[in-house]
């Protein structure tokens, strides 16, 4: 089985990503020359993280989740606040070491399967912490 390397960025070590916002659309006909002004900056982390505090970025290693469209080499975000459920991607730590993959849960089993056809899915056990 393939796993994932992280590396963890935790919320709180991320400087803000504050950007101007220019008040008015941009149009995409003829430019207005009235439409020059800007609204107060606007924080990314606010507006893209549901949970800033519990959310940490991870650079993706490793080929098995690309039919979910997630390559090697993509940023992902991971807020560890959300309760995962069926079909959930997930990150899990296996023998110490992290990998990301699609939790299934059905009829008191548990298992993360990988979205390329090369992975074999791999069954947790009873004692392992969902």
């Amino acid at each position: 089985m393939s796993t994932a390397i992280l590396y963890r960025i935790p919320a709180q070590q991320l400087s803000p990503a504050v950007l101007p916002l220019y008040a008015c659309p941009v149009p995409a006909g003829f430019p207005s020359p009235a439409d020059d002004q800007q609204d107060p900056p606007l924080d990314l982390t606010q507006h893209l993280f549901r949970n800033p505090a519990s959310t940490f970025l991870a650079r993706i290693a490793g080929d098995s989740m690309t039919g979910a469209g997630i390559h090697p080499g993509d940023l992902i975000a991971v807020d560890r606040a959300l309760t995962a459920c069926d079909g959930s991607i997930v990150v899990a730590v296996i023998d110490g070491e992290h990998t990301v993959k699609r939790l299934r849960l059905q009829r008191g089993r548990a298992w993360l399967e990988a979205e390329n056809e090369r992975y074999a899915p791999l069954e947790l056990l009873a004692s392992a912490h969902l």
